[in-house]
């Protein structure tokens, strides 16, 4: 299918296969219970599927989706054997979320009109937040970018020593103060820092609270305003960053952060350690933000550019 023609790095892709191997394990062994005596997708197939998929966290308005999508396949081919139903579900899959995540990116890159481009990156606490800062970091480095990172979650002293750490790690500059500083005040510094410095990418972290949706709107949108004053657009990505390994609650996450403020791209961290993979197709598909990046092990290059159709491959391989 030409959906799939496209060539991934070898390494990258093993990478891939490795990080979603519970998720696809759980989900084989449910579809094969579902078909378990079956040669044809019947109305039993397909109900016993739509179970397989809501219980692997893709969500039901998704399920419905590419339930609807075989039933169709199923009316206008008249038969379709039980062995076909992985290459069906890989390509129905892939075709639902062709139709969303237009234009995705295929490396760490950023517009080379957009100078500084500025990242604001929020999420609760323990969702990845700062690894994911730490490792885009490295990863645009790696691409010869000048990066400069803010620590604008002043909540928490230990999330001002956790990105100092990748700081030092990557070896890239950090704008920081006090626990408790204001954080719009941190965001500026950072801003005029990093147009000081000529940087080509501001990645600044906020604080992971979601108990008062009026205090997170009112203080992320403070930061946005005064960052303004310094570069004219910024910020120029809101990354949501969602621990999948949480399935349902990601979505939830997902849902009140994208009430609170406008996020522009979504990351879903920590694949490799459940066999909830299947939220990220759910994800994709329900919020009409792309998911730009995945997490699919704690090594520093496991943070991967999202390729839904390299991810479906790997999930259905």
């Amino acid at each position: 299918m030409s959906l799939f023609k496209k060539i991934f790095s070898s390494e990258k892709k093993e990478t891939l296969d490795k990080g979603l191997e519970k998720s696809k394990t759980s989900f084989f062994t449910k579809l094969n219970k579902a078909v378990a005596g079956k040669s044809k997708v019947d109305d039993d197939v397909l109900d016993n599927l739509e179970e397989v998929l809501v219980t692997s966290d893709v969500g039901v308005d998704t399920t419905l989706k590419v339930i609807e999508r075989i039933e169709e396949r199923v009316a206008r081919d008249k038969y379709l054997g039980t062995s076909e139903l992985n290459q069906i579900l890989r390509e129905e899959i892939a075709s639902l979320l062709s139709e969303t995540n237009v234009g995705e990116a295929t490396e760490f890159s950023v517009p080379q009109d957009k100078r500084p481009f500025v990242i604001m990156v929020v999420g609760v606490n323990g969702v990845g937040k700062t690894t994911t800062i730490g490792k885009l970091a490295y990863q645009f480095k790696k691409q010869g970018l000048k990066v400069v990172l803010g620590a604008a979650d002043t909540f928490r002293a230990a999330a001002i020593d956790q990105l100092q750490v990748w700081a030092d790690r990557v070896e890239v500059p950090i704008v920081k103060q006090q626990m408790g500083s204001d954080p719009a005040s941190v965001a500026f510094d950072t801003l005029q820092s990093a147009v000081n410095q000529d940087a080509d990418v501001v990645i600044i972290d906020t604080a992971g609270r979601l108990h008062n949706k009026v205090n997170l709107m009112n203080e992320l949108t403070k930061v946005k305003r005064v960052m303004q004053k310094v570069v004219g657009e910024a910020p120029h990505d809101v990354l949501l960053v969602l621990d999948g390994s949480t399935g349902q609650n990601a979505f939830e996450q997902a849902k009140q952060f994208t009430a609170a403020t406008e996020v522009t791209s979504l990351a879903v961290t920590k694949l490799d350690g459940t066999a909830k993979g299947g939220v990220v197709i759910g994800i994709s598909d329900q919020f009409k933000v792309p998911v730009k990046y995945i997490g699919v092990g704690e090594g520093i290059e496991d943070l991967q550019v999202f390729n839904k159709f390299e991810f479906v491959d790997s999930f259905f391989k």
